[in-house]
């Protein structure tokens, strides 16, 4: 399917019914696969937009997601399995139907004004992308941070979109008070690839490009190799790392792939599809990590696995990081100046 990373809309696991597609002969001009898939978005009014994390392994404690679904298309995607929630497919669906919370600063406030909030720094774009194609219409996530930023209340930033850069001007006064760190996920130099893995997100050289953009503008900015694919990328890790040094990333982080629910036979479809000499490869290196499994949920093995291999890229990214001058702790985000009666245009006394 042109511009997308899925091949089909496999069914979710919440389904009750099954289908079975055939050609009957009749609707030929709908069957070609160079036909492109058009976006849908519907728009959403949600009773709430913060999610609590329970995840002793997730160094976050609230999330916010702008979005349901991701433009981007990435095939590894471990969020894809939540549009089974709605009914719709993990696959082609999660890329091409998805949702706007258009009240999603309006709730934020709400939410963070309440009496019983306590202040934490929150991750925007935990799951989908806040900087995917639509949100140049949307503006959704640039509304969050006007929230965010008049509570002066602290948060980071996950894309691999250059689109970050359109809100500079939110973010760099922000960052003078170390209020936001914007992380950009960057999974491999080679364009041919990238184009594969993540059909509509920015391209990798656009994305060091972003980093420096961030760096230059005094924003804090660390780069995510992520996710690490055996046999397809991780050989790139130390070339990765010193390109995002060069451009300013000042913290390195990696994760390894995951395969939960419907992204196994998605992914394992997909890589298939684009490399069919590398697909036995891939998988068995993945069962070493895994345990003999394809997909781990054990808290702290799941983002980078077990077994030789794992050591191995756990002691290359170490001296990677090491030679390139990441810093192995960040600069903490402060929450000391969070105020909720600035977001109703007035001042605590206390």
């Amino acid at each position: 399917m042109k511009g997308r990373g899925s091949n089909s809309n496999i069914q979710g696991r919440f389904e009750s019914l099954t289908r079975d597609t055939f050609d009957d002969g009749w609707d030929q001009s709908s069957d070609d696969p160079r036909k492109p898939l058009n976006t849908e978005v519907t728009e959403e009014r949600v009773k709430s937009i913060l999610s609590t994390n329970q995840s002793p392994d997730i160094p976050f404690r609230y999330s916010i997601n702008p979005y349901r679904g991701c433009e981007h298309g990435c095939s590894y995607c471990f969020a894809r399995p939540t549009h089974s929630f709605i009914d719709l497919s993990p696959g082609l669906d999660f890329e091409s139907k998805l949702f706007a919370k258009i009240n999603a600063a309006e709730c934020l406030k709400r939410e963070i004004s309440k009496k019983r909030y306590v202040c934490s720094p929150i991750s925007i774009g935990a799951s989908t992308d806040p900087y995917q194609p639509i949100e140049k219409k949307y503006e959704i996530t640039r509304s969050l941070i006007r929230v965010l930023s008049q509570a002066r209340h602290p948060f980071n930033l996950v894309t691999k979109n250059a689109l970050v850069e359109r809100d500079i001007d939110l973010l760099t006064p922000l960052a003078e008070r170390s209020l936001v760190k914007v992380y950009v996920s960057i999974t491999t130099l080679n364009n041919r690839l990238a184009h594969r893995l993540e059909p509509r997100a920015s391209a990798p050289l656009r994305r060091f490009e972003t980093i420096k953009r961030l760096r230059d503008a005094g924003i804090p900015v660390g780069v995510m190799f992520a996710p690490v694919i055996p046999f397809l990328n991780d050989s790139e890790l130390e070339s990765l790392l010193s390109a995002a040094s060069d451009s300013g990333a000042s913290s390195a982080g990696y994760l390894l792939l995951r395969l939960p629910h419907e992204v196994r036979p998605l992914f394992f479809e997909w890589l298939d599809t684009h490399y069919p000499m590398k697909a036995k490869h891939v998988k068995a290196r993945l069962r070493g990590m895994r345990d003999g499994q394809e997909n781990d949920t054990q808290f702290e093995r799941r983002f980078k696995g077990q077994g030789e291999f794992a050591k191995l890229l756990k002691q290359r990214f170490a001296v990677a990081c090491r030679r390139y001058g990441f810093a192995k702790r960040t600069q903490e985000l402060t929450s000391h100046l969070f105020d909720a009666d600035l977001l109703n245009g007035q001042a605590s006394l206390f």
